[in-house]
């Protein structure tokens, strides 16, 4: 295990102990404190921008922002992947720009012209890569500033719109629209701030949003509490309901795509390195696997020779069949396989069930309501 997940395995450990240690109880008092710091910088900084004391950046072009209030674990990406194919389709130019999480270097980076992908993962980001690779017609452009990404996209690409994913926060770029992510099975991130919770800023945040896409719905049973809750903070948003639809299996010792009835009845060990892994293990088990194994990982895991060896240690002594991980972690995993195993990647789309009209108009631009494949 790596310094920063020891890190964070202690500080899970010292919030969510009933009886505390001393030890504990220190911790707890530092991450309280941290919390409080933390809480104090995002209401100062949104109070800048709601009062206009700082400015948001315009771009000649359309801006819809795809975020959350969560640290990770929405479904971003398949949202994403999902709006861009419904733009390009309906004729409009579309470039997605990203902060490329975890990626080594900084500037600003084309990942992908819409023809060919030009970076790996460690230059890029696991996510803008998987983006390049899914959206083929699609520029991805990753920075940590969007607005000097924005501007590159912008001479570079023409684009008609532009899709903001994981912007939310990022409020020195001005939106024309945005929605935000609720991850049906942990809407609010425990209700606290980071680093206690997940929370990236308070719940009031709905406020700016001009829609919410309620994601997960196939594995929550409170989503009328849901729908009041997202009511009574941010009354008349639209709210949509969404799923994320298996599509099929990418094999990535063979490198083709098989269909997802061919996990039914196989023996697998699930590996996934994001910020949801029961969700992934459920899906896993909802297409008929027997999950024998179980590695979950830190979200963007940057996996290494003894995570491969350690694989593949657990797949034989659980007498699995495949190694099953998600589409994300294959693109950081895929270099070089655990050994002596098939490993297979889920490949998901979102499919909107509930109000994709209603999103569309908030948005103003085109809704992918089926499961992109």
């Amino acid at each position: 295990m790596k310094v920063g997940e020891r890190v964070e395995a202690l500080v899970l450990r010292a919030v969510r102990a009933e009886t505390p240690s001393p030890a504990e109880r220190i911790v707890r008092g530092v991450v309280a404190l941290a919390t409080l710091v933390y809480g104090g910088l995002v209401s100062a900084r949104n109070a800048g921008y709601n009062t206009g004391l700082c400015r948001a950046h315009r771009l000649p072009c359309r801006v819809v922002c795809i975020g959350n209030l969560t640290a990770g674990g929405t479904g971003k990406t398949p949202t994403v992947v999902a709006l861009a194919t419904a733009g390009a389709a309906a004729g409009l130019r579309v470039c997605v720009l990203l902060r490329g999480y975890h990626r080594e270097g900084g500037g600003v980076r084309v990942v992908s012209d819409g023809r060919t992908v030009q970076c790996d993962w460690r230059e890029a980001g696991d996510e803008a890569v998987l983006l390049a690779e899914r959206l083929p017609g699609v520029p991805v452009v990753v920075g940590g500033d969007r607005v000097e990404t924005g501007r590159l996209a912008v001479t570079r690409f023409r684009p008609d719109l532009i899709l903001l994913d994981d912007g939310f926060q990022h409020r020195r770029l001005y939106r024309d629209a945005d929605l935000v992510l609720l991850d049906a099975t942990d809407p609010f991130g425990g209700d606290r701030l980071l680093p206690w919770g997940r929370l990236r800023e308070p719940i009031t945040g709905l406020r700016r949003a001009h829609a919410c896409l309620v994601t997960r719905v196939d594995q929550s049973g409170n989503l009328e509490r849901l729908r009041r809750q997202v009511e009574r903070v941010a009354p008349g948003r639209p709210v949509g309901r969404a799923i994320f639809r298996p599509l099929w299996l990418q094999d990535l010792v063979a490198g083709r795509e098989q269909p997802v009835t061919d996990l039914c009845g196989r023996r697998v060990l699930a590996v996934s390195g994001i910020a949801n892994p029961h969700s992934f293990l459920r899906t896993v088990q909802d297409l008929g696997a027997v999950v024998v194994g179980d590695l979950a990982f830190r979200d963007h895991h940057a996996f290494d020779a003894e995570d491969r060896r350690r694989m593949a240690e657990t797949a034989r002594q659980a007498a699995a069949e495949w190694i099953v991980t998600t589409e994300k972690d294959a693109v950081r995993l895929r270099t070089d396989l655990p050994k002596g195993y098939p490993v297979v990647a889920v490949v998901v789309g979102l499919e909107i069930v509930e109000g994709a009209e209603a999103l569309e108009t908030a948005l103003g631009v085109p809704v992918q309501v089926r499961g992109h494949g």
